[in-house]
């Protein structure tokens, strides 16, 4: 039998406690995962399904901010004792993907996917900057942000799992530290398993909106593979859409410096300007076309794009640290 690499999100202080969970329908919430990586397992062909006693995806009790944890310091939270909220109905090995239609207020809802390796993208990445998600504004903090900007159009399911693009009802107004520290691990994480075990993952992300806010507070990341019931991925976990440093206002995406934010530190709107850079899709770094770095960047890898900066930081690009696009 093939022996295929194991990842799960567990709290080493609570391990026993997760593993006895299966047996059961546990409520309490957990405190902030840490990613780690399982030893290497076989997988049995004949094991069957023994996903948690769960209910429907209609049936999670959560309807706003208030019924997570608080954000402590950390970009997401085990929830529902890690365990997603999958049915036995929802179990399937042949991938699939569904979003939900924009809600009155053009907000996103659910996007459901089993993603497989068929699932997964075989050209670059393209624009995503035509669309605009519920509460967005182009405003950075030089002082407080890294790469500048402080929103992103967050894929639900990202790229890298589905393939999906420029599809509205795919993308929400999410801070960097959502991006990059909430959700790219995750993807990362699941993307890796699927590749090396050629098996399929459920995963869910529901954005979570507070009342009308246009801004969601944070989404539910639900994961669970198929094939080998939940032993390679199997976690529940809350994101926070939030900016350490930054005040926002969720109802209509405005922001200002919190704080403990430096002083002289103002946002600021950028006005769009169209460049000419060059994409590393690998290290999903930009450039200068004279930067030395492009040089270096296998051809299989090299895109050139033209646009605005902020459209290419928008795909989850970061600015070269050499040439500072």
């Amino acid at each position: 039998m093939p022996k295929i690499k194991k990842y799960r999100l567990l709290l080493p202080i609570a391990l026993a406690a997760v593993i006895l969970s299966f047996s059961g329908c546990p409520k309490t919430a957990m405190e902030q995962p840490s990613l780690q990586a399982r030893s290497q397992q076989e997988t049995s062909p004949e094991a069957s399904p023994q996903t948690p006693c769960l209910p429907s995806c209609t049936d999670r009790p959560y309807t706003g901010s208030a019924d997570f944890p608080p954000y402590a310091g950390q970009p997401y939270t085990e929830v529902h004792d890690n365990l997603p909220y999958f049915s036995e109905g929802d179990l399937t090995d042949q991938s699939f993907e569904t979003y939900g239609e924009l809600d009155e207020l053009g907000r996103c809802r659910t996007a459901f996917a089993c993603i497989g390796t068929d699932l997964m993208p075989t050209q670059e990445r393209g624009s995503i900057g035509s669309v605009k998600p519920s509460g967005w504004h182009t405003v950075k903090y030089p002082e407080i942000i890294e790469d500048n900007y402080l929103y992103n159009r967050c894929h639900l399911i990202g790229y890298q799992l589905s393939g999906e693009n420029a599809n509205e009802r795919n993308l929400i107004t999410g801070t960097r530290y959502l991006n990059l520290q909430g959700m790219l691990p995750l993807e990362n994480m699941v993307a890796d398993y699927v590749t090396s075990s050629g098996n399929h993952v459920l995963y869910r992300v529901t954005p979570v909106f507070d009342g009308d806010n246009l801004i969601a507070s944070g989404v539910l990341i639900e994961a669970l593979s198929v094939e080998d019931s939940g032993e390679g991925i199997s976690f529940c976990v809350y994101a926070y859409n939030i900016q350490p440093g930054v005040d926002i206002d969720y109802a209509t995406g405005e922001s200002r410096p919190g704080a403990e934010a430096p002083q002289e530190t103002l946002p600021y709107e950028t006005p769009p300007q169209n460049s000419l850079y060059i994409l590393n899709t690998n290290t999903l770094k930009f450039h200068r076309p004279s930067c030395k770095s492009v040089e270096q960047i296998k051809e299989k890898n090299k895109k050139e794009y033209s646009g605005t900066r902020d459209e290419v930081i928008s795909q989850g690009y970061a600015p070269c640290k050499n040439c500072e696009p």
